[in-house]
């Protein structure tokens, strides 16, 4: 019965990468979609959300029978609960990817200034992710606590993208609906390294058996 069930275990691990790998593929389609300024790459975006959205459904469902089925103890009660929450993250990163990838679509080919660090905040965020979810795989505290410290970074990103958004608003105002569109496009990849930030805490909480946070 426990083989059966460490079997499961494995297989609720590896469900759980292939939606963090599909949630990389979202982000970094957005990313190279809006250094290109490509609407086709962008539109391409939707369909990786779908999958996504479909895999939340069969990791619910997985960890749902093995709570059901199976007799599971304290630790492997905290681990399958971990994944419920971590999904629910990975799914609202997904949603994220999509959004930005319709305001892309608004933009119509025009790419972002050089002097706005856009592709470091998007390569931070993408670190983020796939750090949370090999934690978790590799039931790793410090990766753990690496992603969570790691978010200050994308908020320095954030804070100097906002910075300069205005400080151009101010210098050409004609040109401001392009410039929210640029700062909602930042704000959509803060708030995907804030989900990274969760994931990794629902992680620690599985491993330690209390959330950062209580």
């Amino acid at each position: 019965m426990r083989s059966r069930f460490d079997e499961q275990l494995a297989f609720l691990n590896n469900e759980l990468i292939t939606m963090g790998s599909l949630c990389e593929e979202a982000i970094a389609l957005t990313a190279k979609s809006l250094s290109e300024g490509s609407v086709k790459l962008a539109e391409k975006v939707r369909n990786i959300e779908d999958e996504i959205d479909h895999k939340e459904r069969d990791i619910e469902s997985l960890c749902l029978k093995l709570l059901l089925q199976q007799q599971p103890v304290a630790h492997d009660l905290r681990q399958i609960s971990a994944a419920l929450k971590m999904v629910t993250d990975m799914e609202r990163i997904g949603d994220q990817a999509e959004d930005i990838a319709e305001i892309i679509t608004f933009l119509k080919g025009r790419k972002p200034p050089d002097n706005l660090p856009i592709n470091k905040m998007e390569q931070a965020v993408i670190k983020m992710v796939t750090g949370s979810v090999d934690a978790y795989v590799k039931k790793d505290t410090e990766l753990a606590k690496s992603v969570i410290k790691y978010d200050d970074a994308v908020d320095e990103c954030f804070g100097s993208i906002k910075s300069r958004l205005i400080s151009n608003i101010s210098d050409n105002p004609k040109d401001g609906e392009y410039a929210l569109d640029l700062l909602m496009i930042a704000k959509y990849f803060e708030r995907i390294g804030d989900h990274a930030v969760n994931i990794a805490e629902w992680v620690l909480f599985s491993i330690l058996g209390r959330h950062p946070k209580s």
